[in-house]
């Protein structure tokens, strides 16, 4: 049993316009998931199915293999947690620790757990330190983790981010990186997310689904969904740098094992100096 899937899910907007077209989407436990495509592709609005934000046109959702519907909507978003692509459309409280503090005493939970919750989500999230501070006066990447803080402390087993790393400077992307690494690694959580840069995703993603005018058109491994760069390059998105840069140089003859991460890439130049 995955803990969420989607069978033939369609989404119609008002005005007869196609937000998602009969997607198929598995996730299974302690994975993280990329979602990529161009603008409009339906990522968005996929995502506001998983714990329902939106309801299908036509279709199915399954989150721990149970349909999802009016009546356990509530117990599915303490399942399933979304962080959006603004953090302001979700911070709305005078302090940091009172912003995290909201999801789980909405959840009827007593002060004590209350607090503990929220002190083990500063904690994971690293922003113990920003406890008392006015959420609205941080940085972009600060907001980010106070949003992702709010959510952890709901303790979710699926964490959904949308756009996680837009707005932010190297170092706040590295930080996501790292971040999201961890809570699949440490936490045991899937985390599914978006983003715009594809270079990203063979450092942060055990499976990548690629979407395209609302449905998915390619899935599989970083390895297995790179390999097909005219498929990529029809929906608008490149080959990250990685990958692309030792292709050139295998067309070139020069004999070096294919690679999509840093790591991979250094092992890989070290092994075609070797043999020279």
């Amino acid at each position: 049993m995955h803990l969420i899937e989607t069978r033939e899910l369609s989404y119609i907007y008002p005005g007869n316009v196609t937000g998602l077209d009969r997607v198929n989407f598995i996730a299974p436990r302690k994975t993280r998931i990329a979602v990529i495509g161009p603008n409009g592709a339906g990522k968005s609005t996929l995502f506001k199915h998983f714990n329902g934000i939106l309801e299908p046109t036509s279709g199915t959702v399954l989150v721990r293999g149970e349909p999802v519907t009016r009546k356990n909507v509530r117990e599915v978003r303490k399942f399933v947690g979304v962080v959006f692509q603004n953090p302001d459309d979700q911070i709305f409280s005078p302090t940091v620790e009172q912003d995290v503090a909201f999801g789980p005493l909405n959840l009827g939970l007593d002060e004590e757990t209350v607090r503990h919750r929220v002190e083990e989500a500063l904690r994971v999230v690293g922003i113990a330190h920003l406890r008392d501070r006015v959420p609205h006066h941080l940085s972009g990447g600060e907001k980010k983790r106070v949003a992702i803080a709010g959510i952890i402390a709901m303790e979710p087993q699926v964490l959904v981010l949308d756009e996680p790393s837009a707005g932010l400077d190297p170092a706040g992307v590295r930080d996501i990186v790292d971040f999201i690494n961890a809570l699949s690694s440490r936490l045991g959580m899937t985390v599914i997310f978006s983003t715009h840069d594809v270079s990203l995703v063979p450092e942060m993603a055990d499976l990548v689904y690629v979407m395209d005018r609302g449905r998915i058109v390619a899935a599989g491994t970083s390895s297995e969904v790179f390999a097909q760069a005219d498929l990529l390059a029809s929906v608008r998105l490149q080959v990250p740098v990685i990958p692309r840069l030792l292709a050139a140089l295998r067309e070139e003859g020069v004999d070096i094992p294919m690679a999509y991460t840093f790591e991979e890439a250094k092992d890989a130049f070290l092994q075609a100096l070797r043999r020279r």
